[in-house]
C-alpha cells in the first residue's frame, strides 16, 4: 500500500506540472497555499495529521461547552475536492530528509518533493517544565479542547457528590495560566458558563461562586493591545468575578494545586495560555532556530540557506520593516499562505522571480464576555458592544463553509438569547482527580431506566 501512495504522488505530479510541491500542515497557511496553487492547476501534495482543518480562534469556545467540535472543523479533502491537481494524504512526518529531499511518514512511506512549504503551527511550551505539561493542558487540538471541557465539567459533578467544604472549595477553584488572547477568553468564557449556564443546574453546590484565577507574569493583560483597552479587558474580566493576578509567576503546577508568588493555590484545574513553540519538525531542516523554535525566512518566505524550502506561520520567524517579528496569527498565516501560493504558481508558469511579502494588518481583536471584547486597527481602538460585533463579524467571515457560518451565527444567537449552551457532554476519563463515586453510583442503572438512545452514546456521560 505504501508503494502505491508513492507511486501515486509521483504520478500525479509527472502528469501535472514539475516541480513537485509538497506542504506539510493544513492550517490556515498551508491550505492557502494549495488552493492558490490548485486554482492555477500545478500539482501540489499537503500533508496533515489530521483529517480536517481546525478553526483554531474558536477552539476555546469547544473547551467551554459553547460550540461542538465538528462546528469549526472541516474535512481538509472536502475544502480541497474542487482542485484535482491537489492531492491530500493523511499522515504524520516523522523525517524530512533534506539532502535526499524525502519527506518520511509515520508508518515508513516516503513523499519526494523539489519544494517544501513548512506550515506545521506551534504547540504549547512550558519554559523546560515538561511535566507541567501531563496536568496543565493546553489548547491547541479538537482533543485537547474535549479534554478540558470534560476536566471542567467533572469538576463541577465532583463538587455536587461531596459533602466536604475545603474539597468543595478546591473542585471550584479553576487556574489559567498566561493572560493573552487565549487566556483572557478562556477566563470569560468559563465565568459565563458558571455563573450563568450551570447556575441552576445543581442542588448542593452554587457555580456562581466558582473561583477563576488568571495569572500573568506581566503588568497588564493583552499585552499586544493598548494600554487602555487591556485595562477594559481586565476590569470587565473581574466584573464577571475572575480574579486577576497581574506581575505573577507560576513557580509550580500539580495535579491538584499550583504555587504562585511562593503562596500555594488548591485547584480542580489549570488550563496553560501562557505561551507556545513552533513544532518540532522545524529543527530538522539543519538551520537556526530562535528562542520559540521558529525558522528564520527572508522577505520571501524562503528559510534562510534553503532555496528548496519555505515556512508559513507560527512556524516561521518574519521580520517586518520594523524588525519586529510578526505575531502568530491566524491573519498572518492566512496571508503567508495566500501570497506564496499565488507566488509560486506565477514563477512555475513565467519564472518570475518570488516577490517580497508585505503583511496587512488588518486589526487584532479579543472577546472577554457577552457583548464585551476589545478591537485595534491602526488608529482605530474599539471596546463593548461594537468590538463585540466586530469580533463576531470576523470570525464569522473566517470561518471555512458557509454551512459553519450559519451553524455557529445560529448558535451564537441562541446563546446570546438565552446562556444556554448545548456541547456539555463529558468524555469519561477514568483518572480524573477529585472524590470517588460512592458504590451506589457505580452500580449500572436498571436497563429500563437508559434514556432510549443510550447505546448510541458509547464512552459518554450525560451533563445537565
Amino acid at each position: 500500500m505504501q508503494r502505491a501512495i508513492q507511486r501515486n504522488i509521483e504520478g500525479s505530479h509527472s502528469r501535472s506540472m514539475i516541480p513537485r510541491i509538497v506542504v506539510v500542515g493544513g492550517g490556515f497557511a498551508g491550505l492557502e497555499v494549495a488552493k492558490a496553487l490548485g486554482g492555477a492547476e500545478i500539482g501540489v501534495t499537503i500533508i496533515d495529521r489530521h483529517n480536517h482543518h481546525l478553526f483554531q480562534p474558536l477552539l476555546y469556545q469547544v473547551a467551554t461547552a459553547a460550540l461542538s467540535a465538528p462546528d469549526i472543523a472541516e474535512p481538509i479533502r472536502k475544502i480541497l475536492g474542487r482542485y484535482p491537481s491537489v492531492q491530500v494524504l493523511f499522515g504524520n512526518v516523522a523525517k524530512i530528509d533534506t539532502e535526499a529531499r524525502i519527506l518520511v511518514l509515520a508508518d515508513g512511506t516516503t513523499v519526494p518533493y523539489d519544494l517544501l512549504v513548512l506550515a506545521t503551527g506551534s504547540q504549547p511550551f512550558y519554559f523546560s517544565q515538561e511535566s507541567w505539561a501531563r496536568v496543565c493542558p493546553g489548547l491547541k487540538s479538537i482533543e485537547d479542547a474535549r479534554t478540558i471541557r470534560s476536566r471542567l465539567l467533572l469538576s463541577f459533578e465532583h463538587a455536587e457528590r461531596t459533602t466536604d467544604p475545603v474539597e468543595q472549595s478546591r473542585l471550584m477553584t479553576i487556574a489559567i495560566i498566561g493572560g493573552g488572547p487565549t487566556g483572557v477568553e478562556l477566563a470569560g468564557s468559563i465565568a459565563e458558563l458558571s455563573r450563568h449556564t450551570l447556575a441552576r443546574d445543581f442542588r448542593n453546590i452554587r457555580p456562581e461562586k466558582t473561583k477563576i484565577i488568571l495569572v500573568e507574569a506581566g503588568n497588564r493583560l493583552l499585552a499586544g493591545f493598548a494600554p487602555e483597552l487591556s485595562e477594559y479587558a481586565r476590569l470587565r474580566l473581574e466584573s464577571l468575578g475572575v480574579d486577576v493576578a497581574l506581575d505573577s509567576r507560576v513557580e509550580a503546577i500539580e495535579a491538584q494545586k499550583i504555587t504562585v508568588g511562593g503562596k500555594v493555590i488548591p485547584v480542580a484545574l489549570t488550563l496553560w495560555a501562557a505561551g507556545v513553540a513552533a513544532s518540532p519538525l522545524a529543527a530538522q531542516l539543519g538551520v537556526g532556530l530562535d528562542r520559540g523554535g521558529r525558522v528564520k525566512v527572508g522577505s520571501d518566505l524562503q528559510v534562510m540557506g534553503r532555496s528548496d524550502i519555505f515556512a508559513l506561520g507560527d512556524v516561521a520567524l518574519f521580520l517586518d520593516e520594523n524588525g519586529q517579528p510578526l505575531p502568530g496569527l491566524a491573519q498572518v498565516a492566512k496571508q503567508q499562505g495566500e501570497h506564496l501560493g499565488k507566488a509560486l504558481a506565477r514563477r512555475t508558469d513565467t519564472g518570475e522571480d518570488l516577490p517580497a511579502f508585505v503583511f496587512r494588518n488588518r486589526g487584532n481583536t479579543a472577546i472577554v464576555g457577552r457583548h464585551a471584547a476589545v478591537f485595534e486597527s491602526g488608529r482605530l481602538k474599539l471596546k463593548g458592544w461594537f468590538a463585540w460585533s466586530a469580533w463576531a463579524i470576523i470570525h464569522v467571515y473566517l470561518l471555512v463553509g458557509f454551512q459553519h457560518r450559519v451553524q455557529v451565527s445560529i448558535q451564537w444567537l441562541w446563546r446570546y438569547l438565552t446562556y444556554e449552551r448545548g456541547a456539555r457532554l463529558i468524555a469519561e476519563e477514568r483518572a480524573e482527580p477529585g472524590p470517588p463515586p460512592s458504590p451506589a453510583a457505580e452500580q449500572p442503572a436498571p436497563r429500563e431506566a437508559l434514556p432510549p438512545d443510550a447505546d448510541a452514546l458509547p464512552g459518554i456521560a450525560r451533563a445537565r
